[in-house]
C-alpha cells in the first residue's frame, strides 16, 4: 500500500526500484490514469534541474543512486533523453567513486583486525551493494582495547565523542584519515542499548563469506541480516529507507531463508513480532509497485503486529508510529529478555524510554540528538 504523504518523487524512485517494466498493465490501477506510479518514466524526462537536485538528495538519503538512476539511465538514452540519461549517469559515476575509494580501506581495517586476532563481520554497510551505506559498520567479538589499538596504530584513527547510547550499545565510531565514511565497530553487542546478546554472541559463527568487487569480506548470516535490519528499522529509527525495502525484498525472493531457524533467533531476543511486521511492510510496499507481494509463510504474517496501511512518508524516509506500535514492539522486545532471565540485559533496554525522551529534548533545543542517541 502506497505511505501516507508519499511524494512524486517517492514513486519516481520507488518505480526505478521495484517496477518489473514499463508495460502499464502490470502496475497497481489507481483512479487517475497519469498516475504517480508512472512518474519516475514519464515526468522525469521534462525535469528541471532542481526537481532532478531533489531526485539526488532522495536517493542519495536512501543509499539506491547506483541502481535506481543506473535504470532511469537505461531508460532515458533509450528513449532519447539524453540530457536526463547524461545526468543519471554523472551521478552514478560520482557514487562509484566514493564506494571505490571506501572499499579497499574497508578491506584493509578487516584485514589488520583479523590479523591481531579480532574477528570480524561487515554488518548493514554492504546490504545496499552495488550502492554502500554511508558509515562502515562492523561487529566484533574482540576486547575493545585491542579494537581501539589496531584502528589507532595502524591507521591513525581518532575517536569520535560517544553518546550515552553509544556507550549502552557498546559501539565505537573512529575517523580514519582520507576516509570520509565513519567507521563504526559493534564490539560484543547490538540493539540500541546493547541488550542484545543472544543474537550477536553467534554472529560471527553463523557469518559468511562474499565477493564484493575484488574484495572479499565477511558478513551475517541472511537471517541475521534481516534480524539487524530489524533492530535498526523497528526498534531504533522507526524509519524504513528505500535501500532497506529493495535489500530485503532481495533476501526474501532468494528463497534461501530458513525460517524456522530464523523465528527461533528472533525469538530468543523477543523480536519476532518487530521481524514479522517488518516484513510485512516490505512485501507490501513492493506490491504497490510490482504488483504482487512477496510470498511471505502464514507464521510471519499471523506475527506481524501491523502493515503498511500504518506507514507515512516524512523527511526522505518510510516512518514507523512511535505510539502505539512502536511502543508495543518495545514492550514485547522487553517481556521476552525477561521472559529468558536476561536480567541485565533487560535493565539495560528498561532505559531505552529515558535515554529518547532525552535525545529528543537535545533535538528539540539544539537540532540534534547526536550527543545522546
Amino acid at each position: 500500500m502506497k505511505p501516507h504523504g508519499a511524494t512524486k518523487l517517492l514513486a519516481a524512485v520507488s518505480e526505478l526500484l521495484f517496477s518489473p517494466g514499463d508495460d502499464p498493465k502490470i502496475f497497481p490501477s489507481q483512479p487517475d490514469g497519469k498516475t504517480e506510479a508512472h512518474y519516475g518514466f514519464d515526468a522525469l524526462a521534462d525535469a528541471e534541474e532542481a526537481e532532478l537536485a531533489d531526485l539526488l538528495a532522495l536517493a542519495s538519503a536512501n543509499h539506491v543512486i547506483v541502481r535506481a538512476l543506473g535504470r532511469l539511465e537505461q531508460h532515458m538514452a533509450a528513449a532519447g533523453h539524453h540530457r536526463v540519461s547524461e545526468w543519471a549517469a554523472s551521478a552514478i559515476e560520482n557514487e562509484r567513486r566514493r564506494i571505490a575509494h571506501a572499499l579497499p580501506f574497508l578491506d584493509s581495517i578487516c584485514g589488520a583486525l583479523e590479523d591481531a586476532g579480532c574477528e570480524v563481520v561487515v554488518i548493514k554497510s554492504l546490504d545496499h551493494w552495488p550502492d554502500l551505506g554511508s558509515d562502515l559498520d562492523l561487529y566484533t567479538d574482540a576486547d575493545t582495547d585491542n579494537v581501539v589499538a589496531v584502528m589507532q596504530t595502524r591507521f591513525g584513527a581518532g575517536l569520535e565523542k560517544r553518546s550515552w547510547g553509544d556507550r549502552l550499545a557498546n559501539k565505537w565510531n573512529f575517523v580514519v584519515p582520507d576516509l570520509p565514511e565513519l567507521v563504526e565497530v559493534h564490539v560484543g553487542r547490538l540493539g540500541q542499548t546493547g541488550e542484545q546478546i543472544a543474537i550477536a554472541g553467534s554472529l560471527t559463527a553463523r557469518s559468511r563469506e562474499v565477493e564484493i568487487g575484488a574484495h572479499v569480506f565477511r558478513v551475517p548470516s541472511l537471517e541475521d541480516r534481516l534480524l539487524i535490519g530489524t533492530l535498526q528499522r523497528m526498534y531504533r529509527h522507526f524509519y524504513i529507507r528505500l535501500c532497506d525495502v529493495a535489500d530485503t525484498a532481495q533476501v526474501l525472493e532468494s528463497d534461501a531463508i530458513d525460517y524456522p531457524r530464523l523465528r527461533t533467533l528472533a525469538r530468543s531476543g523477543g523480536l519476532w513480532e518487530g521481524l514479522s511486521t517488518y516484513l510485512c511492510i516490505v512485501s507490501d510496499y513492493v506490491k504497490w509497485y510490482r504488483g504482487t507481494q512477496i510470498s511471505l509463510p502464514s507464521a510471519v504474517t499471523r506475527a506481524a503486529r501491523f502493515g503498511s496501511d500504518q506507514v507515512s512518508f516524512s523527511r526522505k524516509f518510510l516512518r514507523i508510529p512511535i505510539l502505539p506500535h512502536s511502543v508495543g514492539l518495545y514492550a514485547t522486545e522487553l517481556k521476552g529478555l525477561m521472559l529468558n532471565g536476561e536480567l541485565r540485559n533487560t535493565l539495560r533496554l528498561s532505559l531505552l524510554p529515558c535515554l529518547a525522551t532525552a535525545a529528543a529534548l537535545e533535538f528539540k533545543i539544539t537540532g540534534s540528538d547526536k550527543g545522546v542517541w
